[in-house]
């Protein structure tokens, strides 16, 4: 028990203990917490001050940070500035590009950026500067002196290759600088649309008018030298010159536009095509007044003209569709120009008429059997239709079939009745009435010559036509143009004019050594039908030496001589030999003056 109770009071003990230093525990923790409330409330003040000091010394690094940006940024635009305002140099453009780069990627990705006004500034600037330097080398490729060609070569008007290399790397940057239609919000995009919309305008002013410079000279040269050289080759000269109009600047221009937008190209090229047509309406418009002042010698240029036009209206009309929709409703200077050849072509075929017919009043010589002009001529005229068939059955079937007959009854202008009639069959009409006015011209002239003269004029006019037209044409093609009628036309011509010529001069000839029988036969009537007929021989020599036959056809005049032995000769010796076994007189010689044999080669002699 006394063990259990002194361990009792040892645990009082050591229990008071423990109390008595959790009081002074306390007290300590009571004290510690009074001191630290104490310290707080005095430390407080100062932690609230060190953070707002904290916030206003991280502003403060803030705004210097800022500043320095700004002054850097300025700092640069000062920079970019100087270098935009200099403009692209040749070997800057790269650089140059890439400034005008940095200052669109500040654009859009610093949309609040102060200085942003100041920097679209500079765009439109570099953009002005750059189409500046556009403009500069598409006038150096289209302005200077005219390129020289030799002879009728006709000038070339593409732009020059050595600067295309320049060209085509600046292009391609203005083709990506900003437009409202690719960059809406762009500050600048408006001003540099205006920019290259009116280097476009200048470009096509540039080109249009550089086209004319090297092509007027060409055009001019060819209305002065219309009187000197072949009438169809100035047609078709004219044809290669419109055609070289043509030259293929509408490519180029959509190669080489700043702006690609199909209504933009179509108005550029509305405006490089004005003064080229400008040009042809006066080209045209001179060519035209020279032929009407001479239609007669320059109808071939008309149709020849014509022809070249009419091969390139499909052509021209695709090219004036091109154009922009304000200049649509213009009119059609390819249009127009072709009817003002069509009509002066439509004048030219019954005024060829006349003149055919105005050709009777040859007022040559009586005793002249020369070629006549309206014979040549009418040569001419066919042998140059297979040239320019294309022209003339144009114009025969606007003219319409029979109303080239001006003055017979025919109101041109008007179409024939009966029925609508094919360009060959009227071709072949208006070459018959060619043919028949110049053949009833030449039959009127000869009635007006003394009659053996007469025949002699009808008969070399006459083969003359059928030579060229019918038998050794020019142009291969022309005897398949005319009808079976024409060529009768000519064929029967020619019988009839050879057997007049036969008729007045041999036949008289032939009359002397002709019997008779209701004439008396005897010695008398022998030796006088010998002297008459050596009488008439010497007339028809002398009359052959004056006169001419068949002087340009060799074969056609060795055999109508063939003809005139086959008839004379062979007759006269049977006359001979008849009257000398008759023993008419005692001294023949003194009659028959000439063997047959030198009477053939006399007569031979006339054809050589």
């Amino acid at each position: 028990m006394d063990d259990e109770t002194a361990e009792i009071e040892l645990l009082e003990q050591n229990l008071q203990k423990t109390r008595q230093i959790s009081k002074r525990m306390t007290s300590l923790l009571d004290s510690f917490d009074t001191r630290l409330a104490k310290l707080e409330k005095s430390i407080l003040p100062l932690y609230n001050a060190a953070q707002i000091l904290n916030r206003r010394s991280h502003n403060i690094d803030q705004a210097l940070s800022k500043i320095d940006e700004m002054a850097s940024t300025q700092e640069d635009l000062a920079v970019e500035e100087a270098f935009i305002l200099r403009g692209p140099q040749a070997n800057n453009i790269k650089a140059y590009k890439e400034a005008l780069d940095r200052l669109n990627a500040n654009i859009a990705f610093k949309s609040n950026d102060p200085d942003l006004a100041e920097t679209a500034r500079l765009v439109e600037t570099g953009a002005k500067k750059l189409t500046q330097l556009y403009t500069t080398i598409v006038a150096e490729g289209s302005s200077g002196v005219t390129p020289k060609t030799p002879g009728t070569a006709l000038v070339s008007t593409n732009f020059p290759s050595s600067l295309l290399s320049n060209l085509s790397p600046l292009l391609s940057y203005l083709r990506s600088l900003p437009v409202p239609s690719t960059h809406p919000s762009h500050p600048a995009a408006p001003v540099i649309l205006s920019t290259l919309t009116e280097a476009q305008r200048g470009y096509a002013d540039m080109r249009g008018n550089w086209s004319v410079k090297c092509l007027e000279g060409q055009g001019k040269r060819l209305v002065t030298r219309a009187d000197t050289i072949d009438p169809i080759t100035t047609g078709t000269e004219f044809g290669q010159w419109v055609e070289t109009l043509l030259a293929d600047e509408y490519k180029l221009l959509k190669e080489l536009s700043p702006l690609t937008n199909p209504e933009i190209i179509a108005s550029s090229y509305g405006a490089l095509l004005a003064p080229i047509l400008s040009l042809f309406n006066s080209v045209l418009g001179q060519m035209a007044a020279l032929i009407k002042k001479s239609l007669q010698k320059y109808n071939f240029l008309a149709l020849s003209a014509y022809d070249a036009l009419l091969q390139q209206q499909p052509a021209w009309e695709e090219v004036l569709s091109r154009r922009g929709s304000e200049y649509l409703d213009d009119k059609n200077e390819f249009r127009d120009g072709l009817q003002t050849l069509r009509q002066i072509c439509l004048r030219s075929f019954p005024e060829f008429l006349v003149d055919l017919k105005l050709g009777a009043n040859n007022r040559d010589s009586d005793t002249s059997v020369k070629l006549v002009d309206l014979t040549t001529e009418t040569v001419k005229y066919l042998e140059r239709i297979p040239q320019v068939q294309a022209a003339v059955s144009s114009a025969l079937v606007a003219l319409g079939d029979g109303n080239w007959k001006m003055g017979e009854g025919v109101q041109v202008g008007k179409a024939s009745q009966g029925g609508a009639v094919d360009a060959i069959t009227i071709m072949e009409h208006f070459l018959y009435d060619v043919v028949t006015n110049a053949i009833n011209s030449l039959n009127t002239i000869s009635r007006i010559r003394r009659s053996a003269f007469g025949s002699i004029f009808l008969l070399n006019n006459i083969s003359y036509l059928r030579h060229h037209l019918l038998l050794q044409p020019r142009h291969p093609e022309l005897l398949s143009l005319f009808s079976q009628p024409t060529i009768d036309a000519i064929n029967s011509n020619w019988r009839t004019a050879k057997a007049a010529y036969f008729d007045t001069n041999f036949t008289p000839l032939m009359q002397t050594i002709t019997d008779d029988p209701k004439e008396k036969s005897g010695k008398s009537q022998a030796k006088e039908k010998f002297t008459r007929f050596f009488d008439l021989l010497e007339e028809v020599v002398e009359r052959h030496r004056m006169a001419k036959v068949l002087d340009e056809d060799r074969e056609a005049r060795e055999a109508v001589a063939d003809e005139i032995v086959m008839l004379v000769v062979p007759s006269l010796k049977r006359f001979t030999q008849k009257q000398k076994e008759k023993e008419f007189s005692r001294n023949p010689q003194k009659y028959i003056k000439q063997s047959p044999d030198d009477v053939e080669a006399r007569l031979r002699s006339l054809y050589n």
